[in-house]
Order: C-alpha cells, then sequence, then structure tokens
C-alpha cells in the first residue's frame, strides 16, 4: 500500500469533520480577537492600557458618557455632533444608493446596450481601487470645484463606495425574479403601463434585495474611514474620524467604549442583513 493511500485512510470522514471544526475555531478566534480585546480594555479599571488589565470597572464608560453629554472646551468637535453626521451621511448614502442602483440592477439584467460588459467592470472598481489613491483623487476634483462641499461631498464619496454592494445584492434580486419579462409581461396584459408594472410589480419583489443593499450601504459609509480622512473638515467629520482624532497625541481609553457602541450597532445592522439573506435569497 502506497503512502498517498494510508494518508488517506488515516484521513477518515468524522476525523476530517474534527479538523476542519478545528481549523474553522481557530480562523474565527483570530479574527474576532481583536474585538474581544477591545471588549476587555473597555472594561479596565487600570489607568493604564496593559492587557490584561489588572482590575476591571467601568469607569471608561462613565467617562464615555461624561464625554457624550458634557464634551471638553478643548474638543472641535463633540461626539454628538459627529454621530449626527455620520448619521445623516449614512442615511443619505443609503437612499441615493438605492436610487441609483435599483435602475442600474434593472438595465443589467433586462437590458442588452453596448458597453454592458465595461459598466458592469466599472460598477465593481470601487471594491479594487486604493482607497487612499481614491480618497485623494476625490480631495483634489473636489478642491477643483468653484463652490464649497462639505457634508455633500462625504456622501457623493460614500455613495460611490456603497454602490457596488447595493448593485449586486438588487441584481441577485432580479435574476431571483427571472432574467426574461413575463412577470412585466403579466402585469401589462392586466392593463398595467411598462412604468406602473416595474414599480407596482418588479420593485416589490426585489424588496429583500433592496432593502439587504440598503443596510449594507448603510454599515459601509458609518464605519467609513480612509476615504472620508481626506475629505472631512473641522465642522463636520464622522465617528471614525472624531475617535482617530482621540488617538493622535495619546491613546484615549474612553475610544474602547465607543467602539463596544459601534460594534453594537452593526453587530444589529448585519443581524438583520442576514435575516434578509436568509428569508429573501439574496447573496452578498
Amino acid at each position: 500500500m502506497s503512502v498517498t493511500s494510508k494518508k488517506r485512510q488515516a484521513l477518515l470522514p468524522g476525523e476530517t469533520g474534527r479538523v476542519a471544526g478545528l481549523l474553522s475555531g481557530f480562523i474565527l478566534l483570530l479574527a474576532v480577537l481583536p474585538i474581544l480585546t477591545m471588549i476587555v480594555m473597555s472594561f479596565s479599571g487600570a489607568a493604564n492600557l496593559d492587557f490584561p488589565p489588572s482590575s476591571y470597572s467601568l469607569q471608561w464608560y462613565r467617562a464615555a458618557w461624561h464625554t457624550f453629554v458634557s464634551p471638553d472646551a478643548s474638543d472641535v468637535l463633540s461626539l454628538g455632533q459627529a454621530m449626527g453626521t455620520s448619521l445623516l451621511v449614512a442615511c443619505l448614502t443609503m437612499i441615493f444608493a438605492t436610487l441609483i442602483a435599483v435602475p442600474a440592477a434593472y438595465a443589467l439584467t433586462r437590458c442588452e446596450f453596448r458597453g454592458k460588459a465595461v459598466a458592469l467592470q466599472l460598477m465593481s472598481l470601487p471594491l479594487v481601487f486604493p482607497m487612499v489613491v481614491l480618497g485623494l483623487a476625490l480631495l483634489l476634483v473636489f478642491d477643483s470645484l468653484p463652490f464649497q462641499m462639505t457634508t455633500s461631498r462625504l456622501v457623493i464619496a460614500h455613495v460611490i463606495l456603497a454602490l457596488p454592494f447595493v448593485v449586486k445584492n438588487c441584481t441577485a434580486a432580479m435574476l431571483g425574479i427571472g432574467i426574461g419579462s413575463e412577470v412585466e409581461e403579466a402585469a401589462r396584459m392586466l392593463g398595467a403601463t411598462p412604468r406602473r408594472a416595474i414599480v407596482d410589480v418588479v420593485v416589490p419583489l426585489m424588496k429583500s434585495g433592496i432593502l439587504a443593499g440598503m443596510l449594507l450601504a448603510f454599515i459601509v459609509s458609518f464605519n467609513e474611514f480612509t476615504v472620508t480622512y481626506f475629505l472631512y473638515t473641522i465642522d463636520v467629520m464622522t465617528v471614525p474620524i472624531w475617535m482617530y482624532s482621540r488617538t493622535v497625541s495619546s491613546l484615549d481609553p474612553t475610544v474602547f467604549s465607543f467602539a463596544v457602541l459601534i460594534v453594537l450597532i452593526d453587530f444589529v445592522l448585519i443581524w438583520a442583513l442576514e435575516k434578509l439573506v436568509g428569508e429573501g435569497g439574496v447573496s452578498f
């Protein structure tokens, strides 16, 4: 019997499952280790940032709450203002990305036109484009305009970043309906105009994909840092930028407490996204 045959016999189906389980658990541990470290450090009772902490308390959560309700005079911008900006930009990004992605997904699945392959490639370009270069390029473009843009340029940048995710989900929802136009033709036979057939029949059938794309757009925008770093101003900054500003000169331990809050928000959104994906059969 050859050595290869002996190795194949050594790994029985049950043993293979255990090896795969151990490997998956190890990879999962590496993925969540930074988050677990951050959560543990947020409960540190020590004055320094030694890990693991010598004691545990809620002092940094109390300090974070005090920072939120009574910001220091030295802070250029309060956390409340940064949170308001993040929510505003994320909501506008979600809305505009969806308004663009739904007709784009319809055109990409229903229509045949010259340059369709190029359009598909361009739609996915922000996924592979270096974020630093993209942020610098957008900064040069916005600074060359004859008028000032503050929050609006953050929204435009975040829409560019979120659009591939929303288009992909909407396209998957369109493919779930069917590439053909039988549904629309049936609606037209019943008296609906082409626009009413799309609005009243196609779009409702795409609901799960649209909602999943909207949640992804919100998550991408709310957590985006690299491109935002090039475009923010002193008066308009998002939560990730505000948190970074607290760690430039010296690491503020309250950042861990704020980060736990952000992780909780993201966890709820991702849970809702998984529910939509599971129920609607949409992939991302």
